[in-house]
């Protein structure tokens, strides 16, 4: 993990939808929580701009993060996140605390590589469908990933990656795999080029005429 993410926040002792816009209209702040771990939860307000300038790293989203409410540090991930249904806006942040010595359940992006020299659309012209942009994992915080890389350039067409293709970190597992092997959903595919779709379509057609 490269990044280090650190937020300044303050106590919100101010409850309600009413105070939360006042929050976000006249201090430019935004309300958020910290809930989990041995502590009660806290209410607090974040930096507007701080909040939004770390948003736009994508590892902000699967990275541990420190908030120092008040001067005291505290551990979280980011668990939830509201924005203005018409705006880019965030509304509320959900932070998570995480201790060193137990595991988290967060999600991860998955990150697919050599698309560009995928056998199933290079030499077969194949239409490349993410099923998955992120999956569900269980670590340690010591281990969790920014992020998954699947390398993808030995698929072709009409070939299909699981989720028991990924190679994991090491210490990280897959929330749904642990549930059993029922559970390896489809993560990526090469589907055939339309043209070839319609063109078997077309024979079948043919077929059942030439049979009547």
């Amino acid at each position: 993990m490269s990044d280090d993410f650190k937020l300044n926040a303050m106590v919100r002792n101010d409850m309600g939808k009413g105070a939360s816009r006042r929050l976000r209209r006249e201090a430019n702040l935004v309300p958020a929580i910290i809930y989990g771990g041995k502590n009660a939860p806290e209410n607090i307000s974040i930096a507007s701009n701080e909040l939004e300038h770390a948003l736009q790293n994508e590892a902000f989203y699967s990275h541990i993060i420190t908030i120092s409410v008040d001067g005291n540090d505290q551990d979280v991930i980011l668990k939830d996140l509201q924005r203005h249904p018409s705006k880019t806006v965030v509304t509320h942040a959900d932070f998570l605390r995480v201790s060193k010595t137990q595991k988290l359940h967060t999600k991860v992006p998955l990150h697919y590589i050599n698309e560009d020299i995928c056998v199933g659309v290079k030499m077969g012209g194949g239409i490349i469908s993410h099923n998955m942009t992120e999956l569900d994992i269980s670590c340690l915080p010591a281990d969790l990933p920014e992020y998954i890389e699947v390398d993808v350039s030995a698929v072709d067409v009409g070939g299909v990656l699981h989720i028991s293709d990924i190679a994991l970190p090491s210490g990280v597992e897959s929330v749904e795999l642990s549930h059993g092997a029922e559970h390896d959903q489809p993560i990526f595919t090469i589907n055939k080029p339309k043209a070839a779709v319609e063109t078997t379509d077309e024979e079948g057609d043919n077929e059942e005429t030439s049979e009547e």
